[in-house]
Order: C-alpha cells, then structure tokens, then sequence
C-alpha cells in the first residue's frame, strides 16, 4: 500500500466549518491537500491558505469539477447547501453527490469521506437528516468505497445548529419551547469529529463503513441549553408548550437570533428527531475517546468567557476568530492617515498612562473611576512602559492580547463589563507616506444586560472611538514633536 502520507487529498465544501478546521490538521499529519470552491477569496485569510492547492469550480457544474480530481487519492465531502438562499436544498445536494461522485470516479479516486448526519433511517425525518442520508447512499451509488461517519449536534464555535443553542440561550432569560427540547441527541464536540475525519486515510478498515460519531452523553436540547447557561454563568427558565410548529419556531429564531429562517427551519425540523449513535464501530475502530460535552461547550466558547479561560491548543489562532460573528456588536472607524505606517503604529503603541487617550481623556477617567468603585481595575495600572508593549502587558483596564508590530495591537478590556470588549487597531501601509488606520471595537453582550449595555452606552462610544481614531491619525501626520 502507498504511504498515506503521500497521497493527495482533495476537499470539498472549503469554505465551510468543518473543513477550515480539518485542513491545518490535515497537513499538520503530513498530507498533500487540494481544494475546490467556488469563490476563493472566502479562504484566502485562512493560515492555511499558503499551504495547500486550489482549483476554482462549483460542484454543481460538472465541467469544472474534472481537473480538480485528477491525481486524487482521497476526497473528503463536506458540502452542504441548506444555508443557499433560494432553491430547494435537498435537489441540490443529491445534484452536488451525484457530481462529486462521478468526477471521483472517473479520476480513480481511491475513497470518499462523508461527514453526514445521525438519525435512525426506518422512521419518518427531516428533510434535513433525509438529505444527508440520501447524499450517503448517492456516493455509494457512484462505485467509489466510502467511509461514511454520521454526527449530530457538533459542538463548534460556528457550528450552526450549536450557534442556535448559544444565541437562543444568551438571549432569552425565559424562553418558550417546543416539544423538541426533550428530543434526545448525542452531541459531540468539533475537536473530536476532526480527530475522526483526520484519521480515516490512516484507518483502512472504516472504508465501506457508516461510523456513527458522537459524545460520551446522551442528552435532550434542554439539557443542552441550560449546560450552556452555566457555563456561561447565566440563569435560564425554559417553559414547554406543545403549540409552536417548526415553522413559528424558525420564525421566532429568527427573530431574537442572526440565524436565517430557512437554515432555522431545516435545523428545527431535524430537532423533533432523535439523533444517537446506532453503532460503537467509532470506538473499536478508532483509538479517539470524546470529551464530555461540557468541555466541548468550554472549549467552544472560551474566546468570551470571563478572564483568562482559552483551552491550551487554540492560543495559536487569533481570539477574535474563535468567536462567530453574529454574536460581535462592533463599531468601526477607518481613516486613511498621512503619515508612514511605523509613525502611526507608534502613537498607537504609546496611548495610555501618562499620556492618556488622546481624546476626551477626562471620560475615560470618569470611567475608570466607576470600574474602580465597581471592583475592578480602574486606570491606576498605568503601563509598564511609557514607549514599548508587549503581550500579556497591563494598559490602564486592557490587557495586551495580540500585537504584531508595526501592524496589529488588539486589547482585551479587564474592566467591568456585562460581556467581553476588546479593542484593536491595525495599520496597513499604502505608500511611503500614507498608510490606513483601521480601529475596531468589538463587544460580546452576555445576555440581555449585556445588550442594554452596549445600546445605552453606544451614542458616548461612538464619540469617543471616532474621537479616538481621529486623534491618533492628526498626532501622527503632525509628527513626533507632537
């Protein structure tokens, strides 16, 4: 047999969750890995990027699939289209299997791996969990060997079905539930279904295999919801009603979440549904034992729990980007500075202490002195050097948390805060003597006070950022004596 680590490998759906995290841990083993998508800017700022070969294509476009497969041992199938706008999703995965499953078979391909979903197969489901079982037998179909794992709930930063749980939980002190929230499912944690995936080009005896996947518990979404609520040190009422269909319910996660109504639907649907492992093949073929699910929830959410809570391993990814999106409350301000890139970058590196915050420095004092009587760190840390930071450095109520120099400085605020804030500046050059400052203030709101926080504060934060942003570039275009 060819050395695994020589062969190449091919992965489809890119730009989505479960790939982004399977590829570093991909070519940390040593493989050659190939992409296909459609638009490659969307994995152009992955760290990643550098590393691998991209084909542009669409799998639903046949002619452009051919190229991307040629010289391909393995191809991990991770597509979904639930979250397209328009069109039904389930024609349009069995369309993308039956592409995919051509084009590798044509091309030789040694063997797909699917990553599908869990769900007991005799019994009415989902248009959701059919779709992913159908897209199973389809790549069987195309006389390819497949190794088939089968997941539920995956427990992810920006996993849509966990996002769901964590909106609705962050958001709703009381929440009105469905008869789904008793359904039984056996989540499991992301680290754990890449640690799967990772391993099967090193595990011959999963091909031709359906492997269910899942945590060590079995557990109901309440269970779930109200793990969430702890770990994020919140109270929560879930009361059950037996009225709200599917559709109300998308309707109602749609409203008090970002999650759009069609892939809420398709989620909801698929919660009436009981999602446990059928099979223990998992763990007599694979030397992989899951984490609980309250680790994976940790782990998940790490990047905004309170102080210092980041799990040993995900440090080496920046902590903004362990954090989905949808639940940042930002304000921006970008101005275009006429001043070298290392002259900006040094009155950002210089704010603070002594020097103050350049602008409106007497509200930051203000507020300093209601964090201090709150409890917390106020401005009397000051800095430990008037000229230089370093990360892990005290600034007054921020801690330094990631610094590039001459590029990035992002803060963390250690203030008293209902959430998570941080603060980052970053200067790009754009010639010798113009350069863009870039100043982002970023929030997580924990639950509703957090929110209240940030809308009844924000008319003085947008003063001050814009004040801010503004002093620093006139500090630098007026020169050091300044």
């Amino acid at each position: 047999m060819k050395d695994m680590k020589e062969q190449n490998i091919l992965v489809l759906g890119a730009s989505g969750y479960i790939a982004s995290q399977l590829i570093p841990r991909l070519l940390k083993y040593g493989y050659k890995v190939r992409c296909l998508v459609r638009d490659p800017s969307k994995i152009t700022g992955e760290s990643w990027f550098n590393s691998i070969e991209v084909f542009q294509g669409d799998i639903l476009d046949k002619a452009s699939l051919k190229n991307a497969f040629q010289n391909i041992n393995i191809a991990y199938y991770l597509v979904h289209s639930m979250g397209i706008a328009k069109g039904d999703f389930a024609k349009l995965d069995r369309q993308a299997a039956r592409n995919a499953g051509k084009a590798a078979m044509d091309a030789g391909v040694s063997r797909i791996i699917y990553l599908g979903g869990l769900g007991k197969r005799n019994l009415p489901q989902s248009v959701h969990l059919k779709s992913r079982h159908e897209v199973g037998d389809i790549l069987r179909e195309s006389g390819v060997p497949i190794t088939e794992f089968r997941a539920a709930v995956i427990i992810g930063a920006r996993s849509l079905s966990f996002e769901m749980i964590h909106h609705l939980t962050n958001r709703l002190p009381i929440m009105i539930c469905p008869r789904w929230v008793i359904t039984k499912t056996q989540p499991i944690g992301v680290d754990d279904v890449i640690s799967y995936l990772a391993a099967a080009p090193g595990t011959p005896e999963s091909v031709g295999r359906i492997i269910d996947i899942g945590g060590p518990e079995i557990l109901t979404y309440r269970d779930m919801m109200l793990t969430v609520a702890k770990v994020l040190g919140l109270k929560r009422w879930l009361i059950k009603v037996p009225v709200l269909t599917p559709r109300l319910s998308s309707y109602w996660v749609g409203l008090v979440t970002p999650i759009p109504i069609k892939p809420a639907r398709a989620l909801i649907e698929g919660l009436r549904h009981e999602t446990v492992c059928e099979n223990d093949d998992a763990r007599k073929l694979f030397d992989i034992k899951p984490m609980p699910f309250v680790t994976a929830v940790q782990k998940a959410l790490s990047a905004v729990l309170p102080g210092d809570n980041f799990i040993e391993g995900h440090q080496a990814e920046s902590v903004i980007n362990q954090i989905e999106s949808s639940h940042i409350l930002i304000d921006r301000q970008q101005l275009t500075v006429k001043s070298p890139a290392k002259a900006v970058f040094d009155i950002i590196t210089s704010i603070g202490g002594e020097k103050g915050w350049y602008y409106a420095n007497w509200l930051w004092k203000i507020r300093g002195f209601i964090d201090e009587i709150s409890g917390g760190v106020g401005l009397r840390r000051g800095r430990r050097d008037s000229l230089t930071l370093a990360v892990g450095d005290s600034l007054d109520f921020w801690r330094v948390e990631e610094l590039e120099p001459g590029k990035r400085l992002l803060l963390r605020a250690e203030m008293k805060v209902p959430g998570k804030a941080w603060l980052e500046f970053e200067v790009k050059i754009i010639d010798e003597q113009k350069s863009l400052l870039t100043q982002t203030a970023r929030f997580y709101p924990r639950g509703l006070l957090g929110l209240c926080y940030w809308y009844g504060v924000y008319p003085i934060h947008k003063l001050v950022f814009k004040g801010l942003a503004a002093a620093i570039a006139n500090k630098a275009e007026a020169g050091p004596a300044n």
